[in-house]
């Protein structure tokens, strides 16, 4: 992609009523637009980097055989009625609006009920079991906060999967295998050694949960470690988990942290409530068990931008980043050789950011750096003097020229 062809523009200062960080510098650097608290568009740039998200999330979520599909974000009151979660007083993020037949209904803040209620179209015997689903869909949650930029929003993006199970071992099993999935998904993202598995509370899902919390200071969350046992506590449940882990408190490091992703083992509860069965191999109705589990994309893009980026701007790793190579061109002569180059790269399916603006050199050098794209390949009358390219890392800053045969198999 030319800059020239996006209609956005990088900013020197952020809005005055921004204050988190990773809302800071994605706006500066045109990936977000920001339409009032905790509610964001996400611009060519930004999109690029959620798709790459989902889409490492996607591979992850195969290997585990979970099948994708998208649900409505209308959801019918009598549904969540048989659960008790319409209740305000149990579930205090609801939006809540009425059809033109005055039909109270809500905006989608989770699908568990939604999901229990289509599956009684689809689940009758054990020989349909186990399933396992999943969406990337937009969520609204009436937070009574939003000040953390993406990374806590009114409207947001959730990779929620959901599995049903015939007995309690092979949902435990999935589970199980589920963990691993996630653990591999943030290590692909890049955040994986700061990301931890946390026994916590399950809120309106269930008792207890588990976590996936990253460690940040920009984090609105607090947790204990052991490291030496990779045991990780949220602040809500220490003196229970404790009892429960048989450990001191003294042992435990605390930490701040960004939950970017949760799962909870809800057993029988969900189905029976809603009367969901399946007939086993005996003839018999039995309970299903289920799993549900989230992963939050726009809220992880966030803290990568918060917990990846430097003085300069934003770091994307190169798994999500919206382009591997920002290309400049200084001078006349290089704008050919440039042009050269990004066809070449782009034949090769090396996604390229190429700077053909009339600016400076110093300000398209600042929006590569702001823009976090991963490698910068800068040539001038100098690099084409040399007959090589100066290829800058935006991770270590490292500079290096190179030749046309160097260059692409250090990026290809």
């Amino acid at each position: 992609m030319r800059i020239s062809e996006l209609f956005t523009k990088t900013l020197r200062d952020a809005p005055s009523d921004e204050v988190a960080k990773n809302a800071q510098l994605l706006i500066r650097a045109g990936f977000v637009y920001k339409e009032m608290a905790g509610v964001y568009a996400y611009l060519p740039l930004g999109l690029k980097v959620l798709e790459n998200i989902k889409r490492i999330v996607r591979e992850e979520m195969s290997t585990i055989h979970s099948n994708e599909l998208i649900m409505t974000a209308l959801q019918r009151k009598e549904i969540w009625e048989k659960t008790t979660r319409w209740n305000d007083d149990v579930v205090d993020v609801w939006f809540k609006t009425r059809l033109k037949d005055d039909t109270e209904v809500g905006l989608g803040w989770s699908h568990e009920e939604p999901i229990v209620e289509m599956m009684k179209q689809y689940i009758h015997s054990y020989k349909d079991l186990p399933v396992s689903l999943y969406q990337f869909q937009t969520k609204m949650r009436n937070e009574l906060r939003a000040k953390s930029g993406i990374m806590r929003g009114r409207e947001f993006v959730m990779k929620d999967m959901y599995s049903f199970h015939a007995t309690a071992e092979d949902l435990e099993n999935y589970y199980n295998e589920t963990i691993e999935a996630y653990k591999r998904v943030y290590d692909r993202l890049g955040i994986g050694d700061d990301t931890y598995v946390t026994f916590a509370s399950g809120g309106a899902f269930t008792k207890f949960s588990h976590e996936f919390q990253t460690i940040t200071d920009a984090g609105e969350d607090v947790i204990f470690l052991h490291r030496a046992k990779n045991i990780a506590i949220n602040e809500e449940v220490i003196d229970d988990a404790l009892k429960e882990l048989g450990i001191e408190r003294s042992e435990l490091e605390q930490v701040k942290t960004a939950e970017v992703g949760n799962i909870f083992n809800f057993g029988t509860q969900k189905t029976d409530e809603m009367d969901l069965f399946y007939t086993g191999e005996d003839g018999e109705q039995h309970s299903l068990y289920i799993g549900s589990y989230g992963i939050g994309i726009t809220r992880v893009m966030g803290v990568i931008a918060e917990k990846l980026s430097d003085d300069k701007g934003l770091v994307w790793p190169e798994s999500i980043a919206p382009a591997k190579v920002y290309l400049v061109a200084i001078g006349d002569a290089a704008s050919a050789q440039a042009d050269e180059l990004y066809n070449q790269l782009s034949d090769a399916n090396i996604e390229v950011l190429y700077d053909d603006r009339d600016e400076r050199p110093g300000q398209k050098f600042a929006d590569s750096e702001l823009m976090g794209i991963p490698y910068r390949v800068t040539i001038s009358d100098r690099t084409i003097e040399a007959g090589k390219y100066e290829l800058t890392s935006r991770r270590s800053g490292e500079t290096n020229l190179l030749t046309h045969d160097e260059l692409l198999a250090k990026l290809s």
